[in-house]
């Protein structure tokens, strides 16, 4: 029976005849009690009804439960206190190590034995911490009507393995002999440091082709993702992009040797690798944490092309754009559900910082700090002379729809690949991904991002004034 549907008075009469007097004392007490507090909700049930009648039904309920049978003799089940109540529900509603409320790992039918088995695999991969060079996040106080800030998460972050990476994932550039002779090197000189060294299958062939003697080398599955301690990529920026693909999620540490025609996200040289990769698997090492997108297509066309299923985690960018049709994309744009405005011209440009050095900055948005969390809107020659960028926070969740009447549909592309067509009624849905690509610095995350816009764009590379002008006048 409902709470709502429980007359008060019925439920004293109840409670009267369940409750005879020849109990023990503490059971006449704590029914004196029950009587008492359902007798008070008695007399408010004209004005609130429902709440007293809901106390009223607690109170029933509490009763009502079967006395214990012992030796022939009743144990008294003893209601627990409300602070013990308060203290279990709050120890139910904390949350674990993963950031997941307990009550909601159970809520998805988790066994005992599932969860110690996934635990029991997670062990298996070797364990790190992260320090921020400021003291906690970001912190903000109001004392004394003044806001003030301390503190940022933003700040330089700093990796300590607990103990040394064990399995290591190495992503090549393909049809580079470069590349080819700096992995032999390095899965040499892991293989002498007691590694577990996994490659594509592409490179296992060539590294068998050099010499059988790298039948250790081992092939790269998916469900190895959880197992590998350390991942390291020979090439440039597009070989860091297809080695982030390779985890839809969580993504190890990332290792990136520059052997590629330009690179944002690869700081190391070939030159002196051996210190390099010792020096990051023994002592700490600063890492950038580049953040994601997690994209994902909405709609009845989409529906039936199955093309729900799958959420896209991107590194740069996501690029909706007209592809081979003459006309104007039309797309509308929502943040937070809430209509933004439309883009008319050839495409817009959703970006991550990491990205913003990649096609955004071509299409005219700003360079940002990989390290800044946000989210990049950069039109492609909008048909508009106000349309400016705009970077948003990276809370935000992003829609981009082709409305009905559209003379088009449009494309997708996920940093470069998977083209996808948006058709009309179909939507584009964006929003951060929780889990960033770790990438290791090499001087630090600042000091990286800024020479590799030097090096790389040569930023603000001009010739130095003259020192020849004439005199100024003496005031």
């Amino acid at each position: 029976m409902s709470p709502s549907k429980i007359n008060p008075a019925i439920a004293i009469q109840e409670l009267l005849q369940q409750n005879p007097a020849h109990d023990n004392d503490d059971r006449l007490r704590e029914s004196t009690d029950a009587l008492r507090t359902i007798a008070e909700a008695s007399k408010q049930a004209a004005e609130e009804k429902d709440p007293a009648q809901a106390d009223a039904a607690e109170w029933k309920g509490k009763f009502e439960q079967p006395d214990k049978i012992s030796g022939g003799k009743h144990d008294v089940v003893h209601c627990e206190s409300a602070q013990n109540l308060d203290d279990q529900n709050d120890s139910k509603n904390q949350t674990n190590e993963h950031g997941m409320g307990s009550n909601e790992v159970l809520s998805r039918g988790e066994s005992d034995s599932a969860h110690r088995a996934i635990q029991n695999q997670m062990t298996e991969k070797v364990l790190f911490e992260l320090t921020w060079s400021s003291k906690g996040n970001d912190i903000v106080s109001c004392e004394m009507g003044n806001i003030k800030t301390a503190g940022r998460t933003s700040e330089q972050i700093t990796l300590t393995w607990k103990s040394e990476p064990q399995t290591v994932l190495i992503i090549t550039k393909p049809n580079s002999t470069p590349v080819l002779d700096l992995c032999e090197d390095i899965v040499s000189w892991l293989y002498m440091h007691k590694k577990k060294i996994y490659v594509e299958p592409r490179v296992q062939e060539e590294l068998l082709s050099i010499s059988s003697s790298f039948k250790f080398v081992k092939i790269w599955q998916d469900d190895l993702q959880k197992k590998v301690d350390l991942l390291i990529t020979l090439g440039g920026d597009g070989t860091v992009l297809w080695a982030a693909s390779l985890f839809q999620g969580p993504v190890p540490p990332l290792v990136s040797f520059s052997l590629g025609s330009l690179g944002f996200m690869t700081p190391f040289s070939r030159d002196g690798y051996k210190k390099q990769l010792e020096s990051i698997i023994k002592c700490p090492t600063r890492i950038t944490l580049r953040h994601r997108l997690q994209c994902q297509i909405v709609g009845d066309s989409a529906e039936e092309e199955n093309a729900t299923a799958k959420t896209i985690f991107v590194l740069n960018e996501v690029t909706i754009d007209r592809g081979q049709s003459p006309y104007l994309t039309n797309l509308k744009c929502y943040c937070d559900g809430e209509y933004v405005t439309s883009v008319q011209g050839d495409g817009l440009i959703l970006s991550t910082t990491s990205g913003s050095t990649a096609y955004s900055l071509a299409a005219g948005g700003s360079m940002v700090h990989p390290q800044v969390p946000g989210i990049l809107m950069t039109p492609i020659c909008p048909h508009s002379l106000s349309f400016r960028p705009l970077i948003l926070p990276e809370h935000v969740t992003i829609g981009v729809e082709v409305p009905a009447g559209s003379r088009s549909s449009a494309w997708l592309s996920f940093d470069g690949k998977g083209r996808k067509e948006l058709k009309t009624g179909d939507q584009l849905i964006c929003s951060m991904a929780p889990w960033p690509v770790p990438t290791v610095c090499l001087n630090g995350s600042t000091r990286d991002f800024m020479c590799s816009i030097l090096e790389g764009l040569n930023w603000n590379l001009r010739k130095t004034q003259s020192s020849d002008a004439p005199p100024q006048p003496q005031p």
